[in-house]
């Protein structure tokens, strides 16, 4: 039996690997992708729908599918205040999540980050956490968190603090043992992967994935 995937932030770091991995594979033979803007990419199996991210009534009929994968995501420098970041971040993941949820997709995946965790002090980590309880509240058959630790991959724009701490913690990481692995550095093409090998077992119950976990999942 084949199936239909939605996917949205297809044009992000890992989003962009995650959508060539469903364009690929032989267990989807429909993949849907929201956008705000046209990406020009072309496939036999993708269908790219340009909606309004604010306005849920212009994409509702069209979230149709079986499977539903989340990678959406900014940071506060980039998005230019702490409200346009909980837009992206929290809002728009939720808009999308009650709707899949309501139009009967089973299972959905989303990107979320290490320390993640409604009660944190820092606003990007009690962000993540936020979404992450509200998610667990929706009816989805399966709900899949998924917690990286700093990602690595080209990216688009040039973020010069991640640079920084990507380089730091490459360095520091041979320390990362034991209960300390999940901090490590990963590449944003493994987290595509686990996602995608997660979706194919069709799992039951709500489900989070801390970073060496994903590490894992992706060999």
């Amino acid at each position: 039996m084949t199936k239909t995937a939605i996917i949205i932030g297809s044009t992000g770091l890992t989003g962009s690997h995650l959508l060539k991995i469903l364009l690929n594979s032989e267990i989807y033979d429909k993949v849907i992708s929201f956008v705000r803007q046209n990406t020009k990419i072309s496939h036999p199996k993708l269908t790219q729908y340009v909606v309004d991210f604010d306005d849920t009534d212009s994409y509702k009929e069209y979230v149709e599918g079986n499977d539903m994968f989340c990678c959406l995501g900014t940071t506060i420098k980039k998005a230019g205040s702490q409200e346009a970041f909980e837009k992206v971040d929290l809002t728009y993941p939720l808009q999308f999540a009650r709707v899949a949820a309501t139009n009967g997709t089973k299972q959905f995946s989303i990107i979320s980050s290490i320390g993640a965790n409604a009660e944190s002090d820092n606003f990007y980590l009690r962000t993540k956490g936020k979404c992450e309880e509200e998610l667990r509240k929706l009816p989805f058959q399966s709900i899949s968190i998924f917690r990286p630790s700093l990602l690595e991959g080209n990216r688009k724009e040039f973020r010069l603090g991640e640079k920084l701490a990507k380089y730091v913690m490459t360095l520091l990481s041979v320390f990362f043992i034991g209960k300390l692995r999940k901090y490590r550095p990963i590449k944003a093409k493994k987290v595509a992967e686990a996602m995608y090998k997660i979706a194919r077992q069709n799992t039951v119950g709500f489900h989070v994935y801390q970073s060496d976990e994903i590490a894992e999942l992706a060999k």
